[in-house]
């Protein structure tokens, strides 16, 4: 009798050390995917998101501002699915590099897209655009037709990189897809980012570490999810038929003040004793009304939302209350924080957030 044996799916992931991309492994691994991960050269690896995933994976050298560098990995791992995830992310930071921006954001989509017609035009692959592409929004709600206005060096960047891909994809016949994905949020986000700004702050108020939190613009509303949720529909749009774009987003908009209250109320404070306006956290454009029709993924993919805003947010204070309360000998341990999602969180090391 023959035994036949099915060949896992293989992945490639950039930008897997992120956010996204810690979530998408380990999404991908209970799915049964072989995972590999490209990371650039570093003195300082930065892998606490994937720590507990390292015996896993396997991870490889690799840049975005290097093409032989990617033609090398595609060409030893042979994926079926190639997720593009690696970007200089943080949008204000652009304003302070708009070429470096450029080059990563735009110019190394093209670098992975040539990379994948050259050595396997059969891989599929997923881009990662942004809500930041609508800038001064057309229309709200924002869908998958809606021109765009950036309004960062980090909006245009992400222009370009999702109509490289279109053009790919028209003119080479590849799968190639973009998930417009509006912004998403977990305990792994970065301290430079608003929501864990908020959360960690929030924790250090709470346990007598700080007395203030500096913001920017607390009117400033964005549609905001759980990256837990949102590394699932990147996964659904390589499992279609046919390539297509879609945006992924809660289609609920929330200000930054209802980040803030939602935060303090759920360790019982109130939030005005202790938030002070900045206008050096203001950017120098500030985006219009971001909230996203995901009716497209709701139909074609079946996708939706797991996570609701409040539920967010406050996984977001629990985790950084445990993760802040050992870091200064408290009893809790980071890795013991159950998120919704059912995936614990890592423990990051800390960094300055602006707060005192």
């Amino acid at each position: 009798m023959v035994t036949f044996y099915r060949m896992a799916t293989r992945a490639l992931i950039t930008g897997i050390t992120g956010q996204d991309g810690s979530y998408l492994a380990e999404l991908l691994l209970e799915k049964g995917y072989e995972v590999t991960g490209i990371v650039r050269r570093s003195s300082a690896p930065n892998l606490w998101r994937i720590e507990h995933l390292l015996d896993r994976i396997e991870l490889r050298p690799g840049d975005l501002l290097d093409q032989l560098s990617l033609m090398k990995v595609l060409a030893e791992v042979r994926p079926h699915e190639l997720y593009n995830l690696a970007a200089m992310s943080f949008v204000p930071a652009s304003w302070d590099q708009p070429m470096l921006t450029g080059e990563f954001n735009a110019q190394g989509v093209t670098r992975v897209l040539e990379a994948i017609r050259q050595v396997d035009p059969g891989i599929r692959l997923y881009q990662a655009s942004s809500s930041e592409m609508y800038g001064k929004v057309r229309e709200v709600p924002q869908t998958e037709l809606t021109p765009f206005y950036p309004r960062s060096p980090y909006g245009v960047s992400k222009v370009f990189a999702h109509y490289i891909t279109v053009n790919y994809r028209e003119s080479y016949n590849l799968f190639a897809v973009s998930g417009i994905l509006f912004n998403h949020e977990s305990p792994r986000r970065g301290l430079e980012f608003v929501t864990r700004k908020v959360t960690d702050g929030v924790a250090r108020i709470k346990l007598g570490l700080a007395d203030s939190l500096r913001l920017g613009n607390l009117d400033a509303q964005r549609d905001w999810g759980f990256s837990g949720d949102y590394v699932r529909a990147m996964w659904l749009m390589l499992q279609q038929s046919q390539p297509d774009d879609y945006v992924i987003a809660t289609g609920e908009s929330h200000s930054v003040r209802e980040l803030v209250q939602i935060a303090f109320d759920h360790v019982n404070l109130d939030w005005q004793r202790y938030v002070r306006l900045d206008p050096k956290f203001l950017r120098p454009a500030e985006v219009d009304h971001l909230v996203g029709d995901p009716s497209k993924a709701r139909t074609a993919l079946g996708w939706r939302p797991a996570v609701d805003f409040a539920g967010l947010v406050r996984m977001m204070v629990d985790a950084d209350l445990a993760l802040v309360s050992q870091a200064h000998g408290g009893p809790e341990s980071r890795s013991a924080v159950a998120l919704d999602s059912g995936m614990t969180a890592p423990i990051q090391s800390l960094r300055s957030a602006g707060i005192e």
